[in-house]
Formats: structure tokens, C-alpha cells, sequence
């Protein structure tokens, strides 16, 4: 029995969407790349996540469009990174949410919270900062996350082009 359909076609957008990011190792790999990971082995040890289980989700996100590949040379031979493309880094205001539900109806070490870079205060809102007002896009923002460090941890966003274009 097959664990879901096929939505690409659906004529709903909440259900092509999910055909794309329905998978919760998608959605945490999204995560770390927006707190700056970008290597295969950093994806991997910071997940502890499969080594196939990973290569299949970073293709398909290569694939969907979410990711892009970025050459670079290892001891040995080339390696990938991978980056944000804009179609990725559109998806923040998405981690935001839920990230603020699981805020709100779960329980854990503490609350993530969205900290604007710009004003260096926690906004109630996504896309503009509640306190100032400014833009609050993936390299405006930082994470607060007390369970992992003191500090917030700046996110990145998506690269205009690739580099070398």
C-alpha cells in the first residue's frame, strides 16, 4: 500500500504544495538550511538522519526546486553543498507557523522565537517585524532557541543566482 497519493496535479494549492513539502525530514532539513547548514554531513549529523533517507530527500528538494547544488572540491573529488533557492526560502513564513503552533500546543525546553535582526526584538508576526515594522524576509531574521545557545542564530536566505553565473 502506497503511504500517500500523488497531489501534483490536484487542482487545490494546500495539496500540490503538500505533494512538495508534506515530509517532516523535508521540513527539517529546510530548518538547518536555514540556520546555515549546507553540507551533506552536516545535514546528516545534525539530523541523525539515514544516509538514504537523506540523499532521496536533498534529490527531491534539488528537483522541486527548493535547493540548488553548489560545487565544491573535497580532499578527494567534488562535493555538493546546498543552498536556498528562492522557492525555499519562501517556505520560512511556513516553518514560522509551525513553529509558533508547536509553540502554543506542545511542550518543551522553550519557545523558538522569530528575533528581527534589524530592531534585535522578538516579533509576534512573520513577513514584517510587529515592533518596527521592518521587512522580516530569511536574512532579516534570527532564531532564538534556548535549548541550543544563549544567542539567536541568524538564518539565511536564498542566493539571487547561482554563484559563478
Amino acid at each position: 500500500m502506497p503511504l500517500r497519493s500523488d497531489w501534483s496535479e490536484s487542482r487545490c494549492p494546500i495539496a500540490r504544495s503538500l505533494d512538495v513539502v508534506g515530509d517532516p525530514w523535508l521540513l527539517l532539513i529546510l530548518r538547518n538550511a536555514f540556520t546555515g547548514t549546507r553540507r551533506y554531513e552536516g545535514f546528516r549529523d545534525e539530523l541523525g538522519i539515514a544516509d538514504n533517507v537523506l540523499s532521496r530527500r536533498l534529490a527531491a528538494m534539488v528537483e522541486a526546486g527548493l535547493l540548488r547544488q553548489v560545487p565544491y572540491r573535497g580532499a578527494r573529488r567534488t562535493h555538493h553543498e546546498y543552498e536556498l533557492t528562492e522557492a525555499g526560502a519562501d517556505l520560512l513564513p511556513v516553518v514560522h507557523a509551525l513553529a509558533e503552533w508547536g509553540n502554543k500546543h506542545t511542550s518543551g525546553p522553550g519557545p523558538l522565537e522569530v528575533v528581527h535582526r534589524a530592531c534585535g526584538q522578538v516579533s509576534a508576526t512573520t513577513g514584517t517585524c510587529s515592533h518596527c515594522g521592518g521587512r522580516m524576509g530569511a536574512g532579516d531574521v534570527a532564531w532564538s532557541r534556548p535549548w541550543l545557545s544563549p544567542e539567536p542564530t541568524p538564518l539565511t536566505g536564498a542566493r539571487s543566482e547561482p554563484p559563478g553565473s
